[in-house]
């Protein structure tokens, strides 16, 4: 009941509302009209009382005030006031709006004539600053970082600071003389003279179709020491984002050793990027070469810019600890031209620090005796390490038929662009001064080829003591010397012509053969297959299938014929390898996994049931005594798992370190102490190797 009290009285309240509401708005009509019809009046009234008696200052000065007469006073509406008074009210705020609006509008236009300056000058700065290091790579100090104390301090603190700027700009400006490090040459500079002819004829059409629009940029540079963390992941991101901006494509190697890059775009942005990396770390790439090969079709442009995190530049397994410091050891760097008389001079051992597959296409030949050489002493001599990827180097140096080739003599080494003979110089150098087997061997000099072969050829055009074809990793594939791929140019098809030698010869047909093209490579070990446009075909008709048996020739010499056979082989030698330089005290300590209670027995798990062997497993983990494998009481059977015995604790911490790193057969290994528990007699007298 109190609920339906409430409610009425609640309606009650809003009708009594409404009706008031309705009372006062027909007073406000009557008020209105009773206005309206007295306005005459007022008006003339306000006139006369004007003109006899004289209107006052106040009166005067306010336009909208109505002045009504002492008998005029009670048709005066109260409303009409207000209704002056709230157009007044509005009057002022739209003034004061459009005033508020005109002040804004300078306002901005302040702003941004100051910003204009601001962006002028800074501008203008980084033009003096790209036109210095244009002429000067070297600045010989670190950018200068921005001071965040400028708001501190007295003007006079500022002055100063500002002074020490112009002072440094200046300094900039008027750096040494030092020509900057950027090779530049021409893709077309040797083409034959009809097809420049007829590439000047059509040169506005070359032009507006952007065909030869394409410049080839190929740099690398360590550092040393390396960057931090914060360093590193700062230049991963700036590099990208520098390319990105310059719209390059291509491909970066970035790791805290330093960059290597190979990257496509125009002319413009290609320099452009040379000199921001300049700006940004100018002490660390002072020294960079840049090389630089325009007029290249856009065919041969990168689709995407790909930037990728790695530990080494050059994968030579020598990364952190293990690498030797290649400020220290590096290899003496000789121009083309003081290479070039080096490869003729007798005692000399030139080894190819590229992979097998590239040397098989084109390689340097020195003079033979009697062609430069002196008789009666022995000519240089062309080495090949045979290696499908850089790891396999040092290995390959460590040979001791390697050793008596080098003994005596000088080493000279070389690549395509220059960046594999850091680490292998610096190597071998560094094995000179502290490998007693090296020591001994009297080796006079170590020496490689500045700026690799790309700047060989720049130099030598006719290819010099070159022979064959270069193979690169950008869509350029593989190249003859500039001035016989210009002389080449436009007179042969795919097929490889008599007019330059070939040095390589097809997998499948034995025919001589220096192209790779397709997407085949070695079913065994996976380097690019070098197969003739012929057999390509006869594959694809199906007259001739390129089964597994057609292997890369460095399988087929070697008599690898399976993925596994390859990778054991791999791992065993790098193994040996480290094993033996570790028993040296090489490159760094020996690892070692924590062994402090000194375990010689391990648990070993997930070995292939069918394959293992006592032999296999004592080859994979050397100082095994003992092995007690794990079998089936009912069916007899292996289970893939066992104990071994360690003839000394250090081994045991060895084959530890290994844990699901080394695999046999396919399948990961895992390797973990197990000390005896008692019980049992251990190591069991039957369980002896070799029993």
């Amino acid at each position: 009941m109190k609920d339906e009290e409430v409610i009425s009285k609640k309606r009650k309240h809003k009708e009594e509302k409404k009706q008031k509401k309705k009372k006062s708005r027909k007073k406000q009509k009557r008020e209105e009209d009773a206005a309206v019809a007295g306005g005459q009046d007022v008006s003339d009234n306000e006139t006369s009382a004007a003109k006899d008696k004289g209107s006052s200052k106040k009166k005067q000065d306010d336009p909208t005030r109505i002045v009504s007469s002492p008998s005029s006073t009670e048709a005066q509406s109260p409303t009409l006031q207000d209704d002056a008074e709230a157009e007044e009210d509005t009057m002022k705020d739209e003034s004061t709006k459009k005033k508020n609006k005109r002040s804004k509008s300078k306002e901005r236009k302040k702003d941004k004539k100051k910003k204009d300056k601001k962006d002028k000058k800074k501008r203008d700065k980084e033009k003096r600053k790209s036109a210095s290091l244009e002429n000067d790579s070297s600045t010989g100090g670190q950018e200068q970082q921005p001071d965040n104390n400028n708001n501190k301090g007295s003007k006079s603190d500022k002055h100063s600071k500002l002074k020490q700027q112009k002072e440094d700009e200046q300094k900039i400006l008027n750096a040494s003389n030092m020509p900057s490090k950027i090779v530049q040459s021409s893709a077309i500079e040797f083409y034959d003279e009809q097809i420049k002819q007829k590439k000047s004829e059509k040169e506005e059409q070359v032009r507006a179709q952007d065909k030869f629009a394409l410049t080839l940029l190929l740099f690398y540079q360590y550092i040393e020491p390396i960057w931090d963390e914060k360093t590193y992941n700062f230049m991963l991101t700036r590099l990208q984002k520098v390319g990105q901006d310059l719209q390059l494509t291509g491909r970066m190697r970035v790791a805290r050793e330093g960059v290597n890059c190979t990257l496509t775009g125009s002319h413009e942005s290609i320099v452009e990027y040379c000199r921001t990396l300049k700006r940004l770390r100018p002490t660390e790439f002072s020294e960079t070469e840049f090389k630089l090969t325009s007029d290249l079709p856009q065919a041969q442009k990168f689709p995407n810019l790909k930037v990728f995190k790695v530990v080494e530049l050059v994968h030579y397994g020598l990364e952190g600890s293990k690498a030797p410091p290649i400020a220290k050891f590096s290899g003496t760097h000789l121009e083309p031209q003081d290479y070039h008389k080096k490869l003729g001079e007798s005692n000399t051992v030139i080894i190819d620090v590229r992979n097998h597959y590239e040397a098989a296409i084109g390689r340097f030949v020195p003079p033979k005796e009697g062609e430069g050489v002196k008789q009666g002493q022995p000519p240089p001599k062309w080495l090949d390490p045979k290696m499908r990827k850089s790891t396999e180097f040092p290995a390959w140096l460590d040979r001791p038929d390697i050793k008596e080739e080098m003994k005596g003599k000088q080493v000279l080494m070389y690549c395509t662009g220059g960046i594999r003979c850091e680490r292998a110089s610096a190597l071998l150098k560094y094995k000179m001064e502290t490998d007693p087997e090296i020591k001994d061997l009297g080796i006079q000099g170590v020496y490689q080829l500045q700026g690799g072969i790309d700047k060989y050829f720049k130099q030598f055009p006719d290819g010099g003591y070159w022979k064959g074809k270069n193979y690169v990793f950008d869509k350029r594939f593989a190249h003859a010397p500039p001035k016989i791929d210009g002389e080449l140019h436009g007179k042969v098809d795919d097929s490889s012509s008599n007019n330059v030698e070939i040095m390589g010869q097809c997998e499948a047909c034995q025919k001589p053969w220096d192209m790779y093209r397709g997407k085949r490579r070695c079913p065994t070990c996976g380097v690019p297959s070098l197969i003739c446009k012929e057999c390509f075909v006869d594959d694809k008709e199906g007259r001739k299938k390129l089964g597994k048996e057609v292997r890369c020739d460095l399988c087929v010499e070697q008599g690898i014929k399976s993925k596994y056979e390859l990778r054991q082989k791999d791992e065993q030698d790098i193994y040996e390898y480290e094993k033996k330089m570790a028993k040296k005290g090489l490159l760094r300590p020996e690892a070692l996994a924590p062994n402090p209670d000194k375990v010689t027995r391990l648990h070993l798990k997930n070995m292939c049931r069918k394959n293992m062997d006592e032999q296999t497993l004592c080859e994979a983990l050397p100082g095994i005594t003992h092995i007690v494998w794990r079998i089936d009481r009912k069916s007899n059977q292996f289970l893939g798992q066992g104990w071994v015995e360690m003839a000394t604790p250090d081994d045991a911490a060895r084959a530890v370190l290994r844990d699901g790193k080394l695999k046999l057969f396919g399948r990961p290994m895992y390797i973990s102490y197990q000390p005896p528990n008692g019980k049992d007699i251990w190591p069991p007298s039957s369980a002896k190797v070799g029993k």
